[in-house]
């Protein structure tokens, strides 16, 4: 991954990081890792664990940023949340949010959708 898409995907990340404070949500983590891979952004919604998938994109030129969320990224998605919640002994109510950023040609917030239980079958 180049450093202008990780600039990207970080800018997109500041924005949802942003946007659940603005909620009032309490941010827990950003970018949490393990042998799964990542979670991007970790948040309480009251008593509801928000675990959050941030997909960034400059256009939607080559699709959007839901439609990089497949089955096979789901499925990942899942298993981190599940290894999130057993590792911290999280025992309340969670869910898989995702959230999708398109950024304007000036770098600025085009648009920004929320996802609450995006997972299929979730």
């Amino acid at each position: 991954m180049t450093d202008s898409r990780r600039q990207v995907g970080r800018d997109g990340e500041a924005l949802v990081v942003a946007q659940a404070r603005a909620w009032g949500w309490q941010v827990r983590a950003t970018n949490w890792r393990c042998r799964f891979g990542e979670i991007d952004v970790i948040a309480q919604e009251g008593p509801c664990l928000v675990l959050a998938e941030v997909r960034t994109r400059r256009s939607e030129r080559r699709g959007t940023p839901e439609e990089s969320v497949g089955p096979r990224k789901q499925r990942r998605l899942a298993t981190l949340a599940e290894h999130y919640v057993q590792s911290v002994g999280w025992e309340g109510p969670w869910r898989v949010d995702v959230f999708a950023v398109v950024l304007g040609p000036d770098g600025r917030v085009a648009r920004l959708t929320h996802y609450p239980d995006a997972l299929e079958g979730g």
